[in-house]
């Protein structure tokens, strides 16, 4: 089964599984990514991907063009930084549902995660961004400098604790003089109270990198606030360094998590899955069903009603996310991004997120509570 020139005859098919955005923007750049792929790997293998939610094609669609095209093994991976909720518990059901249902051979393998060419292509981001602030307005010694990485946030402490490795290493290996952790959502510390914190430390610049795969809202969250604190604090100097998109490491990460799903011995995926184990403040949540709740989404795209931030009350230039709170109410935790003014259903009480326990921390969503 593991032998990667796969039997005679036989084709092997790659499906990337995104997650999906309703912006535009990010929808494209996945799809980039996905086409640039197969120049990494084996030249007989098709590449197709989708989406899990908000975008088409969704995973399913790109899974039948790959058995039309008569492939009977399929080499499926989640185009996504970590494993949280969609990568162990969403992605798999739906791959799952698939292969049993068309008796079609369907691996899954690991995220990006925690690697040394992932740190790579972010700190090749970072210095860019720095090379450009030097350039303007003069160089700043590292020393005197912190790094600020913004992951997304999720309602996992082993995704979120990734992004403090990956931090911790950027940090070590390019020298800065502090470094701090946020995130973009769910979790503690969001961007401006992170920032507003970073902004007492006494640097004399901030770079702000977005450990992030694609543009869309979040990223504008995150330059939006890194804008409002800079605003908030005219002696320090605020770099906004992009995030990862197609940077050629990052396409290498990929094709190694789906040609070593055929090596002799295929890593496992999720090893601190609070799923599976006992993760500390999450012990409730080992042996939860696995089961995905992204039908009522899928495929809905960037024009889905109230997807635009024109559309919101509540913010002004950018998303600050202060929508998600509206929801704090209900049975039904969604821990991604709905769109503002969202009118879908929630009326499938089938499936219930748990909790997560740290939701009325100051420094998490409720501080976009705060009207200014």
């Amino acid at each position: 089964m593991h032998d990667i020139s796969h039997k005679a005859g036989h084709k092997t098919g790659v499906m990337i599984c995104g997650h999906g955005s309703r912006s535009q923007s990010a929808v494209d750049e996945f799809a980039t990514l996905a086409q640039k792929l197969p120049a990494y790997l084996p030249p007989d293998w098709l590449c197709d991907y989708g989406y899990l939610e908000f975008a088409n094609p969704v995973i399913r669609d790109g899974l039948d063009r790959l058995r039309d095209a008569g492939c009977t093994r399929i080499l499926a991976v989640p185009g996504m930084l970590f494993a949280a909720m969609h990568a162990k518990n969403d992605i798999p059901t739906v791959l799952n549902t698939y292969a049993a249902r068309h008796g079609i051979d369907v691996h899954y393998g690991r995220e990006l995660g925690v690697d040394p060419k992932m740190i790579a292509a972010a700190s090749a981001r970072i210095d860019a961004a720095e090379a450009q602030a030097n350039a303007a307005s003069g160089a700043v010694d590292r020393h005197d400098t912190c790094l600020v990485v913004i992951g997304r946030g999720a309602s996992d402490p082993d995704a979120n604790g990734n992004v403090s490795k990956i931090a911790r290493m950027l940090w070590e290996g390019m020298g800065f003089g502090w470094c701090e952790v946020g995130y973009s959502g769910v979790t503690f510390p969001l961007v401006e109270p992170c920032l507003t914190h970073v902004a007492k430390l006494g640097y004399k610049r901030v770079i702000v990198f977005p450990y992030f795969l694609f543009s869309g809202i979040l990223i504008d969250r995150i330059y939006g606030f890194t804008d409002r604190v800079a605003a908030a604090h005219p002696d320090l100097e605020f770099v906004k360094a992009g995030y990862l998109g197609d940077h050629p490491k990052v396409l290498e990460t990929f094709a190694e998590r789906v040609t070593e799903q055929v090596g002799e011995v295929p890593p496992p995926n999720c090893a601190m899955c609070k799923y599976r184990t006992q993760v500390l403040g999450f012990e409730a949540e080992v042996g939860a069903v696995q089961e995905s709740h992204h039908h009522h989404v899928e495929g809905q795209g960037a024009s889905a009603p109230g997807s635009n931030v024109a559309d919101c009350a509540l913010c002004d230039t950018f998303c600050t996310g202060e929508c998600r709170l509206d929801h704090a109410g209900h049975a039904h935790h969604h821990h991604h991004e709905h769109a503002h003014g969202n009118g879908h259903d929630h009326g499938h009480h089938h499936h219930h997120h748990a909790p997560y326990p740290h939701a009325d921390h100051p420094h998490g969503p409720e501080s976009a509570r705060r009207k200014r």
